[in-house]
């Protein structure tokens, strides 16, 4: 038995099903911010991207999990989307995944082997293209379709970067182009237009290993990667984490193609106005900002780019590199500075 499409067994897709952040915090609420380990160098206490244990003065291990419920309809698509998602944490603490293991529900009855071989193969392949083996996994019979990776990386101590190194000064530069949930909600209602998918499908496939290799730059300061909660939500943990002010300039955020138009004619998700809701209070925007671009401001972004906070006299050679790298809707989107933690957006 097989569906014609897959994100109609589910009630959501992609990062857009992460609980809200004014959630997770009062999830979180009671969790002390101080691990005892002291060679826990990154846990829970700044909402960052994997957790990092400092084997010795050479090796830091890093381990992330990250699963959703579909996107797109093409099991293998949507396999790998959802691994090129979960290796970006590690990619975002500047390492280099190793190894991974598979996460999989699946609505047994509903879904044939057929297709959830599909959804694996494409976890596999990119998997494959990051040089690292899905060695594992688990599987239970679930209610809906969802898939995922637990990930495994390495890095020097010196090379980990976190969402709490931005400093004062700092120039920042988004690695993609932003409106994975616009076109996600479009694509849900058959509205996407088929170029449009391709855009998506090349963007939420494209592995973030930029970071590694951005990790070994002294001048790259602080970087995390955007995704469930949008370009604010992300940008806000780490001014947040950082102590410092960020601006975010509208007019220099990369857009996806159709973004705009798309989102004028209504296409967004719940979740972009949920990451609203959670977090408006540490945000300030113009009083002309038009709905629609606040709320791709917002917009939850399914294997998302890194955010990457930098020395400004080298922001133009750092991007140049990225762009080279093969992101070539990479852009600088905003600076840093000192002040009360939150986002400015002008």
């Amino acid at each position: 038995m097989t569906f014609t499409r897959l994100t109609e067994l589910a009630h959501g897709g992609g990062c857009g099903c992460k609980l809200s952040p004014a959630v997770l915090r009062e999830l979180l609420a009671d969790r002390s911010a101080s691990m005892p380990f002291s060679q826990l160098l990154v846990g829970t206490e700044s909402s960052d991207d994997a957790a990092v244990w400092q084997v010795d003065d050479r090796t830091c291990v890093i381990a992330t999990t990250d699963f959703f419920m579909p996107v797109v309809d093409d099991p293998y698509d949507f396999g790998r989307i959802a691994a090129t998602n979960a290796l970006s944490d590690v990619y975002a603490m500047g390492g280099k995944p190793i190894m991974a293991l598979a996460i999989l529900g699946m609505p047994l009855g509903k879904l044939d082997t057929g297709t959830v071989q599909k959804i694996l193969k494409g976890g596999e392949a990119v998997c494959a293209e990051a040089g690292i083996p899905v060695a594992g996994g688990h599987s239970i019979d679930s209610a809906e379709p969802i898939y995922g990776l637990a990930a495994i990386g390495l890095c020097a101590p010196s090379e980990v970067r976190r969402n709490t190194g931005a400093r004062a000064g700092d120039a920042l530069i988004l690695t993609k182009g932003i409106g994975i949930g616009v076109y996600s909600a479009a694509f849900r209602k058959v509205a996407l237009p088929a170029d449009a998918y391709e855009e998506m499908i090349a963007s939420t496939t494209l592995l973030n290993r930029i970071g590694h290799e951005l990790a070994k730059d002294d001048d790259v300061h602080g970087m995390t990667d955007v995704t469930g909660f949008g370009l604010l939500g992300h940008a806000l943990e780490m001014a947040r984490g950082s102590r410092v002010r960020i601006a975010i300039e509208q007019a220099r955020v990369p857009l996806l193609a159709h973004t705009e138009a798309l989102a004028q004619r209504g296409f967004v998700t719940g979740a972009s106005r949920r990451n609203w809701e959670s977090y408006g209070e540490g945000v300030t925007l113009p009083g002309d900002l038009p709905p629609w671009r606040r709320d791709v401001l917002t917009d939850p972004q399914t294997s998302g780019g890194l955010l990457i906070a930098c020395a400004p006299a080298r922001a133009d050679e750092i991007l140049r590199r990225i762009v080279d790298a093969g992101y070539p809707r990479a852009g600088i989107v905003g600076s840093v500075a000192a002040g009360d933690a939150g986002v400015d957006v002008v």
